[in-house]
């Protein structure tokens, strides 16, 4: 049986030999491109390209495109897993010309690929072409033998495409598979007469020949393109011989991955088996989507995310799965197509954690959910009632974070519906009540989150700069949505603050703390902490076990490894700033900064990149006031007598009357309201990683300290210790071991260059014999094997000194199926003609372009075959 992952390589091979470059798939979040939610489709990455916006350096291309369709009209969803096709994510095959070849090719190369590459047997294929697409018509007699009986006219709906209202666009032929009377409708079933899956459409082939100016005035394109699409799970299908895209070896590794998790058997219950499908389509939407940078979140593409993988855990308890099992399936994905998709392997810790804290997030809600739907739809059966009020189906959401996907989902298999346009008023009123607004990138703006707040005058009072532990009343609780509320649950996310907080706030570029709250009847977990307003602390919690209530009394306690590690990084940052001042010079200043606990990074003022001697020095000078153990003294002044002092000012903060001035004596000194360490000796060591421009006239270091620098020097330790052994040498000699390497490598580098110029003037007085006159005029044209430009050329000045009048025209195959031809006309003949005139169409046959002066031009190009056609392009220029 041929594998979908054979498949896709005998796509792109074949294609690839015949000239079309091979190329990546895009991301499933498109480049560039606001009207998409997710690239839908094969073209997507190549739509300015038909659009004449941009010039890809290629005139063919191939691909397998990652593919996500569960929005706007192409939405899926519902239907994955009780259809056989549908699928949220996919893989489009896809072959393009723009420009270059058109109908002929088009179905020339996919009729070959199908028949004679994968094998299909051809009394199975059928074609449809448009209603008045003769030629296609005529091509697929011609090309396949395919009779008029097996080529069908279909409409514009069925076989016509367009980008848009305007633009390119063209008629479509599709490429049909006849899988059996057993699988038809009936006598009357047919192409374009039923919609049952006997004739099974497995590849469309758009000939985009036309520019639809305004809606009824098409003209024809300059230059015709190709736009193919095939699904590799669909052919894969018909490759393998199942009825179901679930079926392949690409699907069923996932399947029975999550059915021996489940402990059922796949193909025994119809429910359980869309079950597994489901689990199995979104375990691939949901690594792709994360692996292309995707997050969940409560908007936009996040919440696509949200919503696969929350779907998922709910078939996942129709067949018993109530642990996180998503993650574990998730990973499966990565075992079976992260050898074509490197980004997958790269992301897949990553992945796999997020994905299990979203399953352990929402797993504690959706148990109490479905019983209060199940509950409520109990209640609507006995009273004969079908429809599920909006405001119920909205509480749901509200309080328990409950999909309307899935109450829909449970409340169909019971003949029952949500109102739909109920809960979205209920949705906006919500929204109203509690000022919600979102930012671009669908994080919560704290100043409207928290707005009721401040303008009442709430105030939480800090004692995080000489405790990490206090006790306080809990004077407000928001929901993750924005709602004031009077308690939160196990599961639940959202917002706490206290009267009094040990907890700092994320400001001034450092993070904000973590650890635990805890109460009478609830164990709550700080995520983060940050500065609603200036005297406003909120903290990013959910809770464990139990709940929090309003009014309640609270302990709340700092990770103080956490703070520890924060504190060792902001107190090198002062002393950073001060070495690059000393190092570099006054003009230095901060332009901003992030402290979190695993490294510090620090933007500058300079024009520059720094030297190696400039980064070593400033390293030695931010250790060396490690190693004073100086104390980091910390006073309150008022804000002019700081400055008189000579404090720092740092990026970004915002200063009061009085203001905190941190210093080290004899070292640095300035205002900063973050937290710090006792004394510089605390902070271990100092260790730049990186430093990079960010912006014109800004620099970026990034930096560890303590065990997180010591990790790192022994990474690069046993780094260095693999690459001794690799180059065998010793320690002191691996500079000059490689050194010595890659002068070996650059000699033989410059040796091959001078052989290939050797065999290439060898070979140039053997083609000597197949010198031609031609119109009175000496012409020599031919083939070289040349593996470079170079050598073509020094080939060329041999040819040329033993032919003083005349035409010479050499051709060359490159590496990666490029063609390199070289024209040479001699001084005498450029009354009639001139290299650049002759390289001209000769250029055109091998898919290239190219110029130079009278008496020698050179062109590129990407068709091998055509290198005959353009040497015989040539003479027959020179012959008139």
């Amino acid at each position: 049986m041929m594998t979908a992952t054979e498949i896709r390589a005998k796509f792109l091979e074949y294609f690839a030999s015949k000239g079309h470059q091979v190329v990546a798939s895009s991301p499933l979040v498109p480049r560039e491109d606001p009207t998409l939610l997710f690239t839908n489709a094969g073209m997507v990455q190549f739509k300015k390209v038909f659009l004449g916006q941009d010039k890809p350096g290629y005139s063919r291309a191939t691909t397998s495109q990652k593919c996500l369709r569960v929005g706007g009209k192409h939405n899926d969803l519902e239907n994955v897993g009780r259809t056989a096709r549908h699928h949220t994510f996919f893989e489009m095959l896809g072959n393009f010309s723009f420009g270059d070849y058109f109908k002929e090719d088009a179905i020339t190369f996919a009729w070959e690929f199908l028949t004679e590459v994968i094998g299909l047997d051809k009394s199975r294929l059928y074609a449809t072409v448009y209603l008045d697409d003769d030629e296609a018509h005529g091509l697929w007699k011609k090309i396949a033998g395919l009779s008029d009986e097996r080529i069908f006219r279909l409409g514009e709906k069925d076989n016509f495409w367009s980008m848009g209202d305007t633009g390119p666009c063209g008629p479509c032929s599709e490429i049909m598979y006849d899988r059996g009377e057993e699988v038809g409708c009936g006598p009357n079933c047919g192409i374009g007469t039923c919609d049952c899956d006997r004739y099974l459409e497995i590849w469309n082939l758009v000939f985009m020949q036309f520019d639809q100016i305004e809606p009824g005035n098409r003209v024809a394109l300059p230059r015709p393109s190709i736009d193919t699409g095939m699904g590799l799970e669909r052919i894969a299908a018909v490759v393998q011989g199942v009825h179901s895209n679930f079926d392949i070896d690409l699907f069923q590794t996932i399947i029975s991955s999550a059915a021996q998790i489940a402990g059922v058997t796949y193909g025994d219950n119809d429910e359980h088996d869309t079950a597994l499908r489901v689990i199995g389509d979104h375990s691939r939407s949901v690594a792709f989507l994360l692996a292309d940078g995707v997050m969940p979140s409560n908007e936009g593409r996040g919440y696509v995310l949200r919503r696969l993988i929350r779907r998922a855990l709910r078939f996942g308890k129709l067949i018993g799965l109530s642990d996180p099992f998503l993650y574990k399936t998730a990973g499966v994905v990565v075992d079976v197509m992260g050898p074509a998709y490197p980004e997958l392997v790269a992301s897949r810790e990553f992945m796999e954690r997020v994905v299990r804290e979203e399953e352990e997030r929402f797993g504690v809600t959706l148990d109490k959910g479905l019983a209060i739907l199940a509950e409520e739809l109990d209640r609507m059966a006995a009273a004969g009632e079908t429809t599920i009020t909006g405001e119920f189906a909205f509480k749901l959401y509200d309080t328990y974070g409950f999909p309307l996907d899935i109450v829909n989902d449970v409340a169909g298999k019971r003949g029952m519906a949500a109102d739909e346009d109920g809960y979205r008023v209920c949705m906006a009123e919500q929204k109203a009540r509690a000022k919600k607004a979102w930012k671009g990138s669908g994080e919560t703006d704290p100043a409207v989150l928290f707005l009721e707040l401040l303008e009442s005058g709430m105030k939480s009072r800090f004692t995080g700069y000489t405790e990490l532990t206090a006790k306080s009343r809990v004077n407000a609780l928001i929901s993750a949505e924005g709602q004031a509320v009077e308690r939160l649950i196990a599961g639940e996310t959202g917002y706490m603050v206290s009267a009094v907080t040990p907890f700092y706030g994320e400001s001034g570029g450092q993070a904000g703390d973590v650890g635990t709250v805890t109460t009478l009847t609830g164990d709550v977990a700080v995520l983060g902490t940050m500065k609603a307003g200036p005297e406003l602390t909120a903290h990013h919690i959910q809770v464990q076990k139990g709940e929090i209530l309003l009014d309640q009394e609270a302990e709340l306690v700092v990770d103080a490894a956490v703070r520890a590690a924060t504190a060792r990084n902001h107190t090198c940052t002062h002393l950073l700033h001060k070495a690059l001042k000393n190092v570099l010079g006054g003009h230095v200043n901060q332009a901003g900064s992030l402290v979190t606990p695993d490294r510090l990074r620090f933007d500058f003022s300079h024009v520059s990149a720094m030297t190696a001697e400039e980064l070593a020095r400033v390293e030695d000078e931010v250790n060396a006031a490690i190693l004073l153990d100086a104390p980091v003294v910390v006073e309150e002044l008022g804000i002019e007598a700081a400055r008189a002092k000579g404090a720092t000012a740092l990026f970004g903060e915002k200063y009061g009357d009085v203001v905190r001035v941190v210093e080290v004596p004899g070292v640095s000194m300035e205002l900063c309201g973050g937290t710090h360490i006792g004394a510089t000796g605390q902070a271990g060591s100092f260790y730049i990683l990186s430093e990079s421009g960010v912006a014109a006239g800004t620099r970026r270091i990034e930096a560890v300290t303590g065990v997180n620098a010591l990790r790192h020097v022994r990474e690069m330790r046993g780094e260095l210790d693999e690459a001794l052994k690799t180059v065998k040498a010793k320690p002191g000699e691996l500079g000059a071991r490689v050194k010595k390497l890659l002068d070996e490598i650059k000699a033989l580098g410059k040796d091959k260059e001078q052989l290939a110029a050797k065999l290439a003037s060898g070979q140039g007085r053997d083609l000597m014999a197949g010198l031609e006159e031609i119109g009175g005029v000496k012409v020599l044209c031919a083939r070289v094997d040349a593996p470079s430009v170079k050598a073509m050329r020094e080939a060329m000045d041999d040819l040329r000194s033993k032919l003083p009048s005349g035409v010479v025209a050499i051709a060359s195959e490159q590496e990666g199926g490029k063609v390199s031809l070289i024209v040479a006309v001699s001084k005498d003949l450029h009354d009639r003609f001139t290299a650049p005139t002759l390289i001209k169409d000769a250029a055109a046959a091998v898919g290239g372009s190219g110029g130079g002066r009278p008496d020698m031009a050179q062109a590129g190009g990407t068709n091998p075959a055509g290198i005959d056609e353009a040497l015989a392009k040539v003479k027959a220029a020179v012959a008139g």
